[in-house]
């Protein structure tokens, strides 16, 4: 335990140290407020925004261990942007989508956050928990410019510029573990394994997991790995050992498919549920993608991709054909969720008459009830709280569009309703 909070607080001040030497040239740049005027249309304008322009800026990951889910999250925004300009555009401006692809490095994620910070109203992405929790006291205290990251920690609750779409990772987590309870078998007295990144994602999911596991009398088995650490073997052994009757993971694609697959080898043959993030369809064109398809689920906070909605049947068209040569995912939904998010603040503010940052960020509050059309409303007017506690329970198919289908529809376990992130 000890080492644990050794490691977390290391990583902790490690980027704080990096976000004091990025902060550290920035002296001089634009505080929020800062050149405001009233521009076209009697509409006041600030940081990011121009008579002609809005400049939004997304932090992603191309390269490193959310590779295949970053790229998916940006295209379906460039799409979005491109619809959006397509069709006159948001308050007579074009939108402008400047991505950076920091590869899940935290010196490149918070360069790039300060390199885009005096040029952009916000962001419509920002990948990796450690790194916006990093950068929270700048977002807070001075920029103040609306960041909708891809990740889901608690921490990043309570503020009014960083705003979680979808249940938290502990709420997630309670909610999976709530699906193997009531579908899966798992039961009081049973011990639960729960292989998880050290930082901010895998702790908070931890915390959701040791919840729900008190609730219902189960013991978790606890297995730290690193975002490097791709061969799952040594973890399989030690649950095995364990006993564990069900897998809880939070982590990444890569480390799913590991830990399935070595399970299923070794004789492990337990389910396995992950967070949302750690499943990526491309995954069942591997050597694990037949033991992915009969032993792991994971939660969601929106329906596939493939889903039987008219929005998803239109974006898979939209996506389909704007990016012929890719796969579906739902870094699809998410990218595209958080996009028209962002795009109702906006249209919002227009209405207001107030574009500025502070003005955004007021326009958020009013969206009480936003549908991306993917099963779920997204409540942002309360910082302290994620926009949605409900998930949706999938499992990887290769027969059916994206890889994916719902096996369990949006809901609220008993023991997330009354869990306070």
């Amino acid at each position: 335990m000890n080492h644990r909070r050794q490691a977390v607080r290391g990583l902790t001040a490690a980027l704080a140290a990096l976000v004091a030497l990025t902060a550290a040239g920035c002296s001089s740049k634009a505080k929020t407020g800062d050149g405001e005027q009233t521009g076209a249309g009697g509409v006041k304008t600030g940081v990011g925004v121009t008579d002609k322009t809005i400049a939004l800026g997304a932090l992603t990951d191309m390269t490193g261990v959310y590779a295949t889910l970053g790229k998916s999250v940006t295209q379906a925004q460039q799409l979005y942007v491109k619809q959006v300009n397509a069709a006159g555009g948001i308050c007579g401006r074009q939108l402008e989508l400047t991505v950076r692809d920091h590869g899940y490095d935290p010196q490149k994620a918070l360069a790039a956050y300060t390199e885009l910070e005096p040029k952009v109203v916000g962001y419509a992405q920002f990948i990796g928990s450690p790194f916006v929790a990093a950068v929270k006291p700048r977002v807070d205290g001075k920029d103040k410019g609306l960041v909708l990251p891809q990740a889901w920690s608690a921490s990043l609750l309570g503020s009014p510029y960083i705003r979680v779409l979808g249940a938290t990772y502990d709420v997630e987590t309670i909610n999976a573990v709530d699906f193997l309870l009531k579908e899966k078998g798992l039961k009081s007295g049973d011990k639960l394994g729960h292989v998880y990144f050290e930082g901010d994602y895998g702790e908070n999911a931890l915390k959701g997991s040791k919840h729900a596991a008190a609730k219902a009398g189960l013991t978790v088995v606890e297995q730290k790995i690193k975002p490097t650490d791709n061969d799952m073997s040594a973890q399989v052994a030690a649950l095995k050992q364990a006993g564990v009757k069900a897998v809880v993971i939070s982590a990444g694609p890569r480390q799913a498919a590991s830990l399935v697959g070595v399970a299923a080898a070794t004789g492990l043959k337990v389910p396995v549920v992950g967070n949302n993030s750690a499943f990526a369809p491309q995954l069942l064109g591997t050597q694990a993608g037949p033991a992915l398809e009969k032993m792991y689920w994971f939660a969601s906070p929106s329906l596939p991709i493939g889903a039987d909605t008219a929005t998803a049947k239109k974006l898979v068209a939209d996506y389909r054909a704007a990016y012929p040569g890719d796969s579906l995912d739902n870094g699809i939904v998410a990218g595209w969720t958080a996009a028209g998010v962002f795009g109702e603040a906006l249209k919002k503010a227009c209405a207001d008459k107030d574009l500025t940052r502070e003005g955004v960020d007021r326009a958020l509050l009013t969206l009480t009830a936003y549908d991306a059309g993917f099963g779920m409303t997204h409540d942002l007017s309360d910082p302290k709280a994620p926009s949605s506690r409900e998930s949706v329970i999938i499992q990887p198919d290769k027969s059916v569009p994206g890889g994916m289908r719902a096996v369990r529809q949006p809901f609220v376990a008993e023991a997330a309703a009354s869990y306070a992130p």
